[in-house]
């Protein structure tokens, strides 16, 4: 088994209940959740396959260009994974932008997806 990658993973859990938590009083404390849950449930999909990524940015591109272009990933999942590091960017630091309940509660579902398919990807390694 590989320890970082289940760190990630537990990671991407704790983030998702948390912003599952929040919706309704932060949403974009929220939505920054949100993108943290998705983004350590690919930081462990890629992880165990000892990948790791320093930059938001180059995580991103490796989901388009590593599982969405070859197949692995559907499309809509990439679009989702890229819409939640817009919509967390908005959150962290939107200035006088802020992320919309619904929006908020948008990023949680995308998320959900997102672990819901690494955890079909990764079968008795990951867990929900």
């Amino acid at each position: 088994m590989n320890i970082e990658a289940l760190d990630l993973w537990n990671r991407a859990k704790k983030a998702l209940v948390a912003a599952r938590t929040i919706i309704h009083e932060d949403p974009d404390s929220s939505a920054s959740r949100s993108y943290y849950a998705a983004f350590h449930a690919v930081s462990a999909y890629f992880a165990l396959n000892g990948k790791t990524f320093t930059k938001h940015s180059a995580l991103e591109s490796a989901v388009h260009k590593d599982l969405v272009k070859p197949g692995l990933w559907p499309s809509d999942l990439g679009r989702s994974f890229s819409w939640l590091a817009s919509t967390r960017s908005t959150g962290d630091y939107g200035g006088g932008l802020h992320v919309s309940e619904e929006d908020a509660v948008n990023a949680v579902e995308k998320a959900q997806q997102i672990l819901n398919f690494v955890n079909i990807q990764i079968p008795n390694i990951f867990t929900l």
